[in-house]
């Protein structure tokens, strides 16, 4: 073997090893390649992911905030309407007229008697469009008398000084026993499409 052909031995082996070289270099850049093209598939796949949870959160959120000031709306449409409803019923008492007022009137009158003993002095308050008929309604009661004005929408408040006690017989505060006692069925009945 001439050195020649030893050196052509050798040279062939280094091509034969560079290009072994090369093959494995282009093969561990293409594997390179590919795990950082998974990779970023892998994190474009898991922002997408993100943005999409937290689109949904938001609009989950402007969702739920949009129901809640339509309900706090509805809810404050219907204070008003009740109040506005209030309002009307306090006229239409503040309005009763004749019969109908004294007939309620006495009556409240009557209640709050039974309060009081036969002997003790009665002061009887009460609204001063009123004072006419509470003169009137008291002359049957012995040791009452009508004490002075009071802003309500008419009834009695009933004190005596000697036992302590004072009732409040207003058609303001009838009113609102009933109001508080029936406003689930008033509102029901005023708004019964839910």
């Amino acid at each position: 073997m001439s050195l020649e052909t030893v050196a052509e031995d050798i040279r062939e082996e280094a091509r034969a090893r560079a290009e072994e070289i090369r093959e494995e270099g282009e093969e561990r850049a293409g594997e390179i390649v590919a795990e950082a093209e998974a990779e970023a598939e892998r994190v474009r796949e898991e922002r997408e992911a993100t943005v999409e949870r937290k689109i949904a959160q938001e609009r989950e959120q402007s969702l739920s905030s949009a129901k809640l000031e339509a309900k706090q709306e509805r809810l404050e449409a219907r204070r008003d309407a009740l109040e506005t409803v209030h309002e009307e019923v306090e006229a239409a008492i503040a309005g009763l007229e004749g019969e109908r007022r004294e007939e309620l009137t006495r009556a409240l009158l009557e209640e709050a008697a039974g309060e009081f003993d036969d002997d003790e002095s009665v002061a009887v308050y009460g609204r001063a469009e009123d004072e006419e008929l509470l003169t009137d309604l008291l002359s049957g009661y012995e040791g009452w008398s009508f004490a002075g004005e009071r802003d309500c929408l008419g009834g009695v408040i009933v004190e005596s000084e000697e036992s302590r006690v004072r009732v409040n017989n207003t058609f303001d505060s009838v009113l609102e026993g009933v109001w508080e006692d029936n406003l689930k069925e008033l509102s029901d009945r005023l708004f019964d499409d839910e």
